[in-house]
């Protein structure tokens, strides 16, 4: 199963709209789902301040500020039955 973990904070808006993407591709197929509050950690600050959302997909990251529906599926390996 692919894990998917989003680095943000609260009151972000850009995080919420990628939230709200990657929670319904979600639904139609299941990942593990982190998400990890920068302003937990200095050192999560320094790296994701000016760039979160940030979006990883199984230890890489693939996506800041805004999450591609279809880049997320392709990144998730999920392959559309024909």
């Amino acid at each position: 199963m692919s894990e998917v973990k989003v680095y943000m904070r609260e009151g972000c808006h850009l995080c919420d709209q990628a939230l709200a993407v990657i929670e319904r591709v979600r639904a139609r197929h299941g990942f593990a789902l982190e998400l990890i509050d920068i302003e937990s950690d200095d050192a999560l600050m320094l790296a994701y301040l000016e760039r979160i959302p940030v979006v990883a997909v199984d230890g890489q990251e693939r996506f800041q500020f805004f999450v591609d529906e279809p880049g997320l599926i392709r990144a998730l390996g999920i392959v559309s039955a024909p």
